[in-house]
């Protein structure tokens, strides 16, 4: 039966087990598993077939959450890591490799561009950084080495929002994948396979969990991208001899990628996800939308609230109809544009400092995507690392604050923010 997003959310990638008929999903605390012969452990370890062998490669806690996020984003399926950047560096390292190239937009989070430009430069891999809005960019970066295009939906900090459907157009008609990073829209707000997502990266820490307990990062492969006989993909066209000449891109169907990815990837790298993690965020996707609907709800209003006060010089959210996003906005994401975007104030550095150190209610948070309003100021923290240049590339100033609207009042929210705006005078 299809059933519907939410009630995917609640019930997708658990099933109460026929031993116990636990409805909870278990907490299986465990390192390894019992094989059932010789010959079982033999075609586990020859992906034969399907089963655990060891926690660092699969978990079943671990696997009914990944099963629930490829069933909500409507993927062949899905792998978590110990975190959102782990989950990034392994969907890079599954397609590119010493000498090739990923072309990635520049409006992105701040250490995405550094890990991106400076830890995968000294493993030989380049990454050129565009205007993402610019799709002629998009074309011109593309040499024979290319082996991704990488987004945000929603750009992190200032809520800038990217073409996808066009952008995939691009990259598929040079037999290029694309990847999208999906945090702050989540599935709830924008099902990114329906635009031409190859692969959704997700820091599940955020939204998914909802709640800032746990770190977990996410990569859905939607079982789209074809990389049979494609000459930029000779690892998933030739053996593996790890694997005793398996072809990934022959002999797993429309999985090759997913199943690499933690064969040999995840196998590799070590960046496991807990199983109480993969617990908690468990329960966080059982509330998604209930809380994803808040957020943008809340957030709209700040938005208006800060771009009619007299105090404020910019803002910058794309479901207000004065952004130059907002036509976008409707396109990929009607229920809402999240909950994180950014303003600034009339003035300079210091008095985005004074505000921010006189707000009671909102708290000054590297994260996002808390029930609780959250703010932090990307200069000097989550963007810090990058040069005077990139972060006028990135439209980030002294001036700029990024706010994560939660589930808190909204007149609660509203208040905070006004007397903080008025201390910082």
């Amino acid at each position: 039966m299809d059933y519907r997003f939410d009630t995917l959310a609640t019930h997708a990638g658990y099933s109460p087990d026929k031993e116990h008929h636990a409805m909870a999903l278990p907490i299986y605390q465990t390192s390894a598993y019992e094989f059932e012969s010789v010959a079982h452990a033999k075609d586990l370890f020859e992906l034969k077939a399907a089963g655990n062998i060891y926690t660092r490669l699969s978990n079943p806690t671990v696997d009914a959450m990944e099963r629930r996020v490829a069933a909500l984003e409507g993927g062949v399926g899905a792998l978590a890591m110990a975190s959102g950047h782990a989950s990034m560096v392994a969907t890079f390292l599954n397609l590119a490799e010493q000498g090739d190239e990923i072309v990635s937009s520049i409006n992105i989070y701040g250490g995405a561009i550094n890990m991106m430009g400076v830890t995968l430069g000294k493993m030989g891999i380049k990454v050129k950084f565009i205007d993402g809005d610019d799709l002629s960019a998009w074309e011109s970066a593309i040499t024979d080495k290319t082996k991704a295009f990488f987004v945000e939906l929603i750009g992190n900090p200032n809520a800038s929002i990217a073409d996808v459907e066009a952008i995939a157009d691009i990259a598929h008609r040079h037999g290029i994948p694309l990847i999208v990073d999906g945090t702050f829209c989540t599935p709830y707000l924008c099902r990114l396979k329906d635009f031409g997502a190859d692969y959704i990266v997700h820091s599940a820490t955020k939204y998914m969990s909802g709640n800032g307990t746990a770190l977990c990062g996410i990569t859905v492969d939607c079982g789209t991208f074809d990389f049979a006989g494609n000459p930029r993909f000779p690892q998933y066209n030739n053996p593996d001899v790890s694997y005793h000449g398996a072809v990934f891109g022959r002999d797993f169907g429309n999985a090759g990628f997913i199943t690499r990815l933690r064969a040999l990837i995840l196998r590799d790298l070590g960046a496991s996800l807990s199983p109480f993690n993969a617990f908690l965020i468990m329960l966080g996707l059982e509330t998604l939308s209930l809380r994803m609907q808040r957020h943008c709800d809340n957030a709209l209003k700040v938005a208006e609230f800060l771009e009619a006060h007299p105090d404020v010089d910019f803002v910058n959210y794309p479901g207000l109809k004065s952004s130059k996003y907002h036509a976008l906005q409707q396109k990929y994401l009607p229920k809402g544009a999240s909950g994180v975007f950014t303003f600034g104030l009339k003035g300079d550095r210091e008095r985005a400092a004074k505000f921010m150190d006189s707000l009671e209610l909102i708290k000054n948070v590297a994260n996002l995507g808390d029930a609780r309003t959250l703010v932090s100021h990307p200069a000097t923290t989550t963007h810090s690392q990058l040069s005077e240049e990139q972060l006028r590339a990135a439209g980030i100033t002294g001036q700029t604050v990024r706010i994560s609207v939660g589930i808190d009042d909204i007149e609660d929210i509203l208040a905070d923010l006004e007397q903080a705006i008025v201390k910082s005078r």
